[in-house]
């Protein structure tokens, strides 16, 4: 396989990851919006400014919203879940297949 096509394929995997960015900045606020205003005790859990937190990032990864039973909650999550899981898988892939393409060089 020619170089410039795997990084090609590395160029395209970032773009995947910016599309499940521009997700993420949709859904991911209005998912923290809608915790802090309905769910007081996972607001305690999550913190203040919880945006980028480690720890709201991975809550969020490993579905904690799940253990509530409120349907809005999942509805605004969910996304937000699959879109970070997206930013990580293209960015992982991205990097994996520019690291293969420059070898090639």
């Amino acid at each position: 396989m020619d170089s410039d096509l795997i990084l090609f394929l590395a160029l395209t995997c970032f773009a995947i990851a910016i599309a499940g960015a521009t997700a993420f900045l949709i859904f991911w606020p209005l998912a923290l919006v809608h915790i802090r205003d309905k769910h007081p005790q996972i607001t305690a859990v999550l913190g203040q400014g919880a945006f980028l937190k480690p720890t709201a990032l991975w809550w969020l990864l490993r579905g904690g919203y799940r253990s509530s039973p409120d349907r809005n909650l999942s509805g605004l999550a969910t996304p937000a879940r699959i879109a970070l899981s997206v930013i990580l898988f293209g960015i992982a892939m991205g990097g994996v297949l520019w690291v293969i393409g420059r070898a090639m060089e």
